[in-house]
């Protein structure tokens, strides 16, 4: 026999049993799913990886193509095409699909960038804020009547309900509401009164 027939016969016999592996595969056959990504998996990936241009992008859309060709195994035709182009255009279709989903996410991060302008954060003056603000709440509460006080601390400190407000002090419900409404109308003028 000579070397081409051999050559030839090498290059058609792994396609037919790629096929056999693909037919076997779409009756749940994880051993010939098993044999079909080792005789494949460098083909895939090598697509995958000139297609993406990353290795860590390409190794995962070789692995989703891997499991989209185990879904979608049973529409595998031998008489439509071989088991490597069936491979091949699912492959193919992922990393076509990531190129472009990544580029639409740099693209949002690019417009948001460009709308939200940076802010630097200063942790120290963060903290001078808020103690601040806290300290001329503190101020304003004390210009309450010690009513208001109560009804607002249990309704805004402790997490009371209008309600539980209302038993914690005893009082009808819509007195621990107007309480409330009333301190904290007061209270935003204080606020508003100590602005600078």
């Amino acid at each position: 026999m000579n070397q081409r027939a051999t050559r030839v016969r090498r290059h058609a016999l792994p396609e037919l049993d790629l096929a056999a592996l693909l037919e076997r595969t779409a009756k749940g056959d994880a051993e010939a799913f098993a044999q079909f990504y080792d005789a494949t998996a460098a083909a895939a990936y090598g697509l995958a990886l000139r297609v993406v241009g990353n290795r860590a992008l390409a190794e995962d859309v070789t692995q989703e193509a891997y499991l989209g060709l185990w879904r979608a195994a049973g529409r595998f035709n031998r008489h439509r095409g071989t088991a490597v182009s069936f491979l091949i255009t699912i492959v193919h279709r992922r990393a076509v699909d990531r190129v472009r989903a990544t580029r639409a996410a740099a693209r949002r991060d690019e417009v948001y960038h460009w709308r939200e302008p940076a802010v630097n954060h200063d942790p120290t003056m963060e903290a001078a804020h808020v103690r601040l603000g806290a300290a001329k709440v503190r101020a304003a509460l004390a210009g309450l009547t010690s009513e208001q006080q109560q009804a607002i601390a249990l309704a805004y400190f402790d997490g009371f309900t209008h309600r539980e407000v209302a038993t914690a002090l005893g009082i009808p419900l819509g007195t621990a509401k107007t309480r409330i409404r009333d301190g904290l109308i007061r209270l935003r003028r204080l606020l508003d009164s100590n602005r600078p």
